[in-house]
């Protein structure tokens, strides 16, 4: 008879605990034990200072970058009681996510604390439902410009004391320069305090590098006016003539049918207006515009960073070239072709890379790539549609029309099971 195996016994969970700037004196009971009978304490400089000696564990700190040395701490103690620190809500743009994804939740016991947001929206009497919250922490402070709404009220995370000049300077740029900006500091601690004052007039020294920037957002008379669908104002663009036009664009992004997560190739970028405005539909929308002229590379970069889509990435190189690489990071949701239909290869190259259930629409305006594209509809389906626009203009002492190039359109799905074109 064989010996039984020996019982194994999983190490124990994680506490993630959340401590504010109030410190030990805020913290729950049971946050308190979890600290207590940690052998290990895991947390910003700043935060294990906030402990008492009662919490007798090792103190481990953060190295920089944190999000490397995650997996290396937690394998370096994992046979012992750890407990990790966080500000506020660990769920909430904190550490929370990293141990989330390298452990599981279920090896998780998160104490969540008031997050700096809950207290600035109990102070500032903000409904938290209706609160737009944006994150400049390590992330550039552009991000703002996509949720700069005449009226809205925005929430934002700084990354230190020099975020609220940053964030002023941002909003007057923009033309939100009457926004009311009201910077909270230590909140939650007996030091919180606040400052206020308008962005285009913003002139307070930088104040403590724990705050948060509340904005009321007001645009002025003069504003270039961005909605929140596909379609900005050709004008919100720097271009040299090649840019897919307001009312094309509308239409092509309504065929390409963004969804959150989701990632587009954008190949034969122009100005990158497809990919930006992609990106613009929701915060976790991901693009890659392909462009081979460097100059025009490096004007879609601008235009992503003034239009609030800082994280868009460039490739500067000749499709279907620069494609390959890009094939082996991540295959794309949807494409789209917006130049070089006739390229050898590339239309099959987009295909190709195209994930099962995917979307590819290629427009064009010339009659060589429209006989490329009419070929392709008889042969696999989905839609060839003609956009034609005309805008009304003088005519002398009259008005008439005067009629845009028409664009034909071709856009089809890769079926989600077989990857066949449906």
């Amino acid at each position: 008879m064989s010996a039984a195996l020996p019982e194994v016994v999983p190490p124990p969970p994680v506490s993630v605990v959340g401590i504010g700037a109030d410190g030990w004196s805020g913290l729950s009971g049971g946050a308190r034990e979890a600290l207590r009978e940690a052998e290990v304490v895991i947390g910003g400089a700043r935060q294990l200072d906030l402990l008492p000696p009662e919490c007798a564990g090792v103190r481990v700190a953060w190295p920089s970058p944190l999000r490397p040395a995650v997996p290396r701490l937690l394998a370096e103690h994992r046979e012992r009681r750890i407990a990790v620190l966080a500000s506020g809500d660990p769920m909430f743009y904190g550490i929370g996510r990293a141990l989330a994804e390298e452990l599981g939740p279920e090896a998780l016991r998160v104490l969540p604390h008031p997050s700096s947001v809950s207290y600035a929206c109990a102070r500032l009497g903000w409904p938290l439902e209706d609160t737009e919250v944006v994150t400049l922490v390590g992330r550039p402070a552009s991000r703002l410009a996509v949720s700069l709404h005449e009226g809205r009220r925005l929430l934002a995370l700084s990354a230190d004391a020099s975020t609220p000049a940053t964030v002023a300077a941002l909003l007057t740029t923009h033309g939100f320069g009457p926004s009311r900006m009201r910077v909270l500091e230590q909140l939650g601690s007996e030091a919180e305090a606040y400052v206020e004052g308008v962005a285009e007039t913003w002139t307070h020294a930088p104040g403590d590098r724990l705050n948060v920037i509340a904005i009321d957002c007001r645009a002025s008379a003069d504003a270039l006016r961005l909605g929140a669908v596909p379609g900005l104002p050709d004008e919100a663009y720097e271009h040299d003539g090649q840019l897919t036009k307001r009312h094309i664009r509308a239409a092509t992004l309504g065929a390409l049918a963004p969804a959150p997560g989701e990632l587009l190739w954008d190949v034969g970028g122009g100005s990158g207006s497809i990919a930006i405005e992609w990106m613009r539909t929701h915060p976790t929308c991901r693009a890659v515009s392909v462009e081979k002229d460097p100059a025009r590379a490096e004007r879609i970069t601008r235009n992503a960073d003034r239009l609030g889509v800082p994280g868009l990435r460039v490739v500067t190189g000749p499709a279907p070239a620069s494609l390959s690489e890009l094939s082996e990071l991540e295959l794309p949701d949807a494409v789209f072709i917006g130049g070089g239909l006739t390229v050898p290869g590339l239309l099959d190259a987009c295909w190709e890379a195209l994930r099962p259930g995917g979307r590819l629409v290629a427009n064009t305006v010339t009659l060589e790539s429209e006989a490329l594209l009419a070929e392709r509809y008889r042969a696999y389906g989905g839609e060839l549609t003609r956009l034609a626009v005309a805008h009304a203009v003088a005519v002398g002492g009259f008005t008439g029309w005067r009629q845009a190039m028409p664009v034909t359109q071709w856009s089809v799905s890769k079926s989600p099971l077989s990857g066949d074109r449906t």
